[in-house]
């Protein structure tokens, strides 16, 4: 197989290391008949009378269909919200086994589409907060979330409107606010999410199972933490309305909520009927992948879980990774190119501030690797966007062209000609198999491709300039350089894959 083919291969496979079912399997199971408990990872919970079900989010269809399948009779009702087209888009691709099946007890609505809160979301998040003020003392409330949950839970606080709510969050998006940044100022102005879920149901038992998508695993941010304490206070949302400029330009509606809001956060004794318990993530889905490239023959290191930042940034990043590298399959490991390489890697490191990235450690790894062998590096997150221009893409896309460009100039420009010597792909894609508002998971990009396409009079930093990867993908060989993978039922952030073989040419 090729290069692309492999990074093809690794993608899926990571992506079907972390499919809801299978994680949710291993993590639940209820024992007894008489007086069945559930146990979820070695965690005994009592079900003294009934046993409800809610979720949210991108995966939950996949884990509600396996939960039901665990709880059987036990369960007396259960509403999810997931994507638009999901259920549509599972049953086209044969993905029965993240059905729901006929008759189910669990009622599915779908909405947020384009992953942003709208009124088909509203009104899944109404009849979930009905159920949960329902509930009483004996009761069992089983809680799934997964990435894209906050999308799919938009119940504002009353007066906000949901568009107004909405247009506040595109706001701060198209300004590059982070995903962490997006879910603290969701969850202030939320009714479900900062731990509300959590208080309606009270006092009722809540067991959470997440899925994670949220850098470090942190309970109040994944999915804007509607089952756990906030962390954050209404302090820590103006100052990031503040940051992107936005705090003198609110609708009334959200003044309104921003002065009557505790300036504290709530109390974590508040939620000691809430167990929240995370079954999945990206380091799961890395460890898969890497596992394979090993099969493959790849020499094979992690770089992090936890890659975040503007793309222009990663992008050079994970350039001058590469170029590192080739220097050092070229035997050039010292003097003034790798030292300059070196150095520059080293600063952008300290500058990205990626949580848990031991450079010098991986530096150390890299020194291993040597040119007799293909070497697979691995790595996950979540980067951003910072909107200028009209076009169509994603995250995904977007990093990947800026690498192929990126590359290409550290080609026409080096002297030892240590990339060209070398074959080399990059892959970055979205486990949930959307990248922003188009059909692709992600992009596939190489020196080559970016050659081709100035060969053809393509302006690439054109493309660029107008956040316009998709078209540019789009160009060549049936879009095959974009990754098509539909939905995929799941969701732990980003994969990206850099293939790197050496090669005879000169």
């Amino acid at each position: 197989m090729s290069l692309h083919e492999h990074a093809l291969f690794l993608f899926r496979s990571a992506v079907g290391s972390v499919r809801p079912a299978l994680m949710l399997k291993r993590a639940v199971k209820l024992q007894g008949d008489g007086c069945p408990q559930l146990l979820v990872k070695g965690q005994a919970f009592p079900v003294k009378r009934d046993l409800y079900l809610v979720g949210f989010g991108k995966a939950v269809l996949g884990m509600a269909t396996a939960a039901e399948e665990i709880l059987g009779d036990h369960l007396v009702r259960g509403i999810i919200s997931v994507p638009v087209g999901i259920q549509e888009s599972l049953q086209r691709a044969g993905m029965q086994e993240m059905l729901l099946k006929p008759h189910s007890k669990i009622q599915v609505i779908e909405g947020a589409k384009d992953n942003l809160p709208d009124q088909e979301a509203l009104q899944g998040a109404v009849a979930i907060q009905e159920l949960a003020e329902d509930l009483t003392v004996d009761d069992l409330l089983l809680v799934l979330i997964s990435g894209g949950g906050s999308a799919l839970l938009p119940a504002p606080i009353h007066p906000i409107r949901l568009e107004e709510k909405e247009k506040l969050t595109k706001m701060l998006a198209s300004r590059g606010a982070a995903i962490q940044e997006l879910n603290i100022v969701r969850k202030t102005l939320s009714l479900l999410k900062g731990g509300g879920l959590a208080r309606l149901a009270h006092p009722a038992q809540v067991v959470s199972l997440i899925l994670s998508d949220v850098i470090g695993d942190p309970l109040d941010i994944i999915a804007s933490g509607p089952t756990a304490a906030s962390s954050h206070s209404i302090q820590d949302c103006l100052q990031i309305l503040t940051k992107y400029n936005l705090l003198h330009n609110l609708p009334k509606s959200v003044e309104t909520v921003l002065s009557s809001s505790p300036t504290k956060p709530a109390a974590p004794e508040d939620y000691s009927h809430v167990c929240n318990i995370i079954i999945g993530s990206n380091t799961l889905a890395l460890d898969e992948a890497k596992h394979q490239a090993e099969g493959l023959g790849y020499a094979t290191l992690i770089l992090s879980a936890a890659i975040c930042g503007e793309v222009r940034h990663i992008a050079t990043l994970y350039c001058q990774l590469i170029h590192l590298l080739c220097l050092g399959f070229a035997g050039v490991r010292e003097g003034p190119l790798s030292d300059k390489v070196r150095g520059n890697l080293l600063q952008l490191v300290e500058e990205l501030q990626i949580p848990g990235l031991n450079l010098a450690k991986f530096l150390q790894a890299l020194r291993g690797l040597g040119p007799e062998r293909p070497v697979c590096i691995l790595a996950g997150g979540e980067t951003t966007v910072q909107l200028q221009g009209t076009g169509k893409g994603g995250r995904n896309q977007e990093l990947a062209l800026r690498v192929g460009l990126g590359l290409h100039r550290a080609q026409a420009m080096e002297v030892s000609s240590a990339l060209r010597r070398c074959e080399i792909i990059f892959l970055s894609g979205g486990t949930d198999g959307q990248d922003g508002p188009t059909e692709v998971a992600g992009a596939f990009c190489s020196p080559e491709l970016v050659e081709e396409a100035l060969q053809e009079g393509l302006d690439v930093e054109a493309f660029l300039s107008n956040n316009d990867s998709y078209t540019f993908f789009s160009q060549f060989q049936g879009g095959r350089h974009l990754l098509v993978t539909g939905l995929t039922g799941t969701n732990v952030m980003d994969i990206q894959a850099i293939l790197i073989k050496a090669t005879e040419r000169s």
